[in-house]
């Protein structure tokens, strides 16, 4: 091959990160990208430069109207170039702002450190995709919500350790899965409401530079630092840093990500096994191709994306641990790399998780008459100990009609499983004169067995998704075209 030099990562030559191409919303895919990122450091010289002009330093009005000129018209190409020579981007972007604001040119970045760029920046993108995030996570919650309403009572076959366990209700198990949801929105609003700015902490956060800058008058670099924090939309700041805002802080948030990835991958998982059982499905669309060879398969495809993205976030979660367990004193540069690919790529991977189970939670398809017959397969023998209550009460001897019930199951269970033919167990009974006086059949009605299900789905929908529902009442029309 010809020794040409890399393209910008548009060709198709390269590789193409599927995350953009195929995945995450356009919405998170353009948060992350190189012009909102460029734009918000530009946003950041602007509010320095407004703050020390407030201050006291001389900056005039006439440089500050420049920066703001230009705040949002990025010569990208001129910084890309300034790079090659630099070897620094923050200071290639510098001069690139320089060159469009020759006026303004000496005092960009006045008294800053590149983390001031880099660290404040990435919070404010943080807070934003975070802010994304817990709207998904409400949207996606009020579907599931609007879902288990409506089959709030209609009985199913529950599983413990995958096999056969007392009933519940569909509505009732989609609301395990919707609250593990809220108990990450939970988590989400947390570290919305603990991001805090990092500001002007100077070279290595002792403010070293900006007490030069102000004549060693300690004051105004605390008021800089509050009003820079300010303009930024930050109520608080980060109390002490080294050179860069805490690494904890990008830990803990891949945490809550992960927690969502967790709940997603859990949820998706139940639909893949509920679809192979013919219980409920997701979504599937009318000229949709489960399978290039078999025709006649109905492939969760949905479900299974979810997982693998899922999967995706999980595994992600070490990474920022690891770095913030290896910052050495007041910071090292080993952080930069690993956190440019894994802090959008976990927001990117989480957003088309959460796009995928809202489009699966907005038409789930349910198969009453399936679900009916699967429990009723297994019913039988949970009824077992009603019935036997009921003979006692009529009268019979509490051991002996134990035995009779033992000896009728065991009979039963060995026709289900050697003949595979129906489960007669009933039958049996009706037919055996010790429990002649029992109506059978009315103590095998599901709805009998289902418990507080229902009304347990009622009480979370108002207690706990009722909160969510006023809270993002405005913001849950996220409806985004799903690539399957």
């Amino acid at each position: 091959m010809p020794n040409t030099p890399p393209d910008d990562g548009t060709s198709l030559d390269t590789y193409q990160n599927p995350l953009i191409q195929r995945y995450a919303s356009p919405e998170m895919a353009t948060h992350w990208g190189n012009t909102r990122r460029f734009a918000t450091w530009r946003s950041l010289w602007v509010a320095l430069a407004e703050a020390e002009q407030e201050l006291g330093i001389a900056i005039t009005d006439d440089q500050i109207r420049q920066l703001k000129q230009f705040q949002d018209d990025l010569n990208l190409d001129v910084a890309k170039d300034y790079e090659k020579k630099l070897r620094h981007d923050v200071m290639a972007h510098v001069h690139a702002y320089g060159d469009q604001c020759p006026d303004a040119r000496g005092i960009i970045h006045l008294g800053a450190t590149s983390c001031f760029i880099t660290d404040n920046a990435d919070l404010v993108l943080i807070r934003q995709a975070l802010r994304l995030v817990a709207r998904r996570l409400a949207a996606t919650i009020l579907r599931m919500a609007d879902f288990a309403q409506q089959h709030r009572a209609l009985p199913c076959l529950a599983f413990t350790h995958f096999q056969p366990a007392q009933p519940t209700t569909v509505g009732k198990r989609c609301t395990l899965w919707m609250y593990d949801l809220v108990l990450d929105l939970v988590e989400v609003e947390h570290r919305l409401d603990q991001l805090a700015c990092r500001s002007t902490k100077g070279t290595t956060g002792t403010q070293a530079s900006f007490l030069e800058l102000f004549s060693g008058d300690a004051d105004k670099v605390r008021q800089l630092e509050k009003r820079v924090a300010e303009k930024l939309g930050f109520e608080k700041i980060y109390a002490v840093t080294g050179q860069t805002y805490p690494r904890k802080v990008d830990s803990q948030i891949l945490d809550a990500l992960s927690g969502i990835g967790q709940s997603l991958h859990k949820i998706a998982t139940d639909l893949r096994l509920l679809a192979g059982r013919k219980e409920v499905e997701e979504p599937f669309e009318k000229h949709q191709i489960g399978s290039s060879a078999m025709a006649y398969k109905r492939n969760p495809m949905r479900s299974e994306r979810i997982c693998a993205l899922s999967r995706f976030v999980i595994s992600l979660q070490s990474s920022p641990a690891m770095t913030a367990a290896t910052q050495w004193m007041e910071r090292t540069l080993d952080d930069s790399a690993n956190r440019r690919l894994v802090i959008p790529q976990a927001f990117l991977a989480i957003d088309a998780a959460l796009v995928l189970m809202q489009n699966v939670a907005d038409g789930m398809v349910v198969y009453p008459a399936t679900i009916a017959r699967n429990l009723a397969a297994e019913l039988p023998f949970m009824a077992t100990e009603n019935i036997l209550m009921q003979a006692v009460s009529a009268g019979g001897d509490r051991q002996e009609l134990h035995e009779q019930i033992r000896v009728h199951s065991q009979a039963a269970a060995q026709r289900v499983k050697n003949e595979g033919a129906d489960n007669d167990l009933l039958d049996r009974l009706k037919q055996d004169t010790a429990f002649s006086g029992i109506d059978v059949d009315a103590a095998t009605d599901p709805s009998a067995f289902v418990g507080r299900a229902p009304e347990q789905v009622d009480e979370i929908l108002g207690d706990v998704v009722g909160p969510i529902r006023q809270r993002y009442q405005s913001d849950t029309d996220l409806s985004v075209d799903v690539h399957v």
